[in-house]
């Protein structure tokens, strides 16, 4: 059975990662889709503007990867503090 100070440790962590993981995709969604746009226009990908591409596909793409990184980043804490499934 876990302690106190180590189930706030491990959900302390838990909110350190999450909003670590929401402001990079915040960045990049907000930011790159919307606030840098007409400067990322000025790079083309497969013919689009690079701004376009982030607000259209780019932001969709970032979050689908950060998902995998908080599983791995879960999981890793999971088996520091011994709660992950056995």
């Amino acid at each position: 059975m876990e302690t106190k100070p180590s189930l706030k440790a491990y959900w302390k962590q838990n909110v350190k990662y999450l909003f670590i993981l929401l402001s990079i995709w915040f960045i990049v969604s907000y930011g790159c889709g919307i606030l840098f746009a007409d400067a990322l226009n000025h790079i083309k990908i497969a013919g689009f503007k690079l701004g376009f591409w982030f607000a259209q596909q780019g932001s969709i793409y970032i979050f689908v990867i950060l998902i995998f990184v908080y599983v791995y980043l879960m999981n890793k804490l999971d088996k520091k503090f011994d709660v992950d499934e056995k």
